[in-house]
């Protein structure tokens, strides 16, 4: 009885030290994880965007009486930052470590929005739609990448549509009902960001390292640089496109 009692107490003990050092593993890496933060600015005057003929349904003319609808292929806030360029590490080599959270793409007002949705090889990502008209969403990928082109339409209050993307691509995304909708799906690998109405931008989960951070933006390109990030530190990479 006693030698029984006594390989318990040494099990329950090897098993409390294993899940201690598990758990002191998870915090080191936690604690060692870096960040890359910068700004993407626009050097010039910033093109003009057209406003959106939406005459033919008397809906999306009624969602934007107070504010027309422009397109939103170049947005400059106010201090030249640069909104909607999605950052990433293109030379990213890390395990592969799938977000749990589900990016929104939403038809609102009947425009997409955000206007550009980046997000991870294999993460789920959830299309709604909050207004009261039909709506049709319709991602256009290469099919040699690997990434299955599909099209669904969405009427008011239908459930939301659940998808992944398997490989690295730039898709656009159109909806047939209304020709003026047009929106980017950006799968990259690894940490990613996406930048905000200043031209800010914050890649978090960066491990300590060298890596390459590429900016895309759907009308100027892309440009990249090299950054270094230390443990529990923060790495820079600021980005000016020149205005066309």
């Amino acid at each position: 009885m006693r030698n029984r009692y006594n390989s318990a107490v040494v099990l329950s003990a090897v098993v409390l030290l294993c899940c201690g050092a598990l758990l002191l593993n998870q915090n080191v890496n936690a604690a060692g994880e870096g960040k890359i933060t910068g700004t993407v600015k626009l050097d010039g005057t910033a093109p003009h965007m057209k406003g959106i003929d939406m005459s033919k349904d008397p809906y999306c003319v009624k969602a934007h009486a107070a504010e027309p609808a422009h397109m939103e292929t170049v947005v400059v806030g106010s201090s030249g930052g640069l909104e909607n360029v999605v950052l990433y590490i293109s030379d990213w080599s890390g395990a592969a470590t799938v977000s749990t959270t589900e990016p929104v793409f939403d038809q609102k007002n009947c425009v997409y929005t955000p206007h550009v949705l980046a997000m991870d090889v294999n993460q789920k990502f959830k299309v709604v739609t909050s207004d009261q008209t039909t709506h049709n969403i319709h991602p256009n990928p290469n099919p040699m990448t690997g990434n299955i082109p599909w099209n669904q339409s969405q009427p008011p209050g239908a459930a939301p549509v659940e998808k992944s993307w398997k490989a690295v691509e730039v898709i656009p995304v159109q909806c047939n009902i209304h020709p003026w909708m047009h929106g980017w799906f950006v799968v990259v690998k690894g940490p990613y960001a996406t930048s905000d109405a200043s031209g800010n931008y914050t890649i978090d989960n960066v491990p300590p390292g060298s890596y390459t951070v590429t900016a895309w933006q759907e009308d100027y390109g892309t440009q990249a640089q090299k950054v270094t990030v230390a443990a529990g530190g923060a790495g820079t990479a600021n980005f000016t496109y020149k205005a066309k």
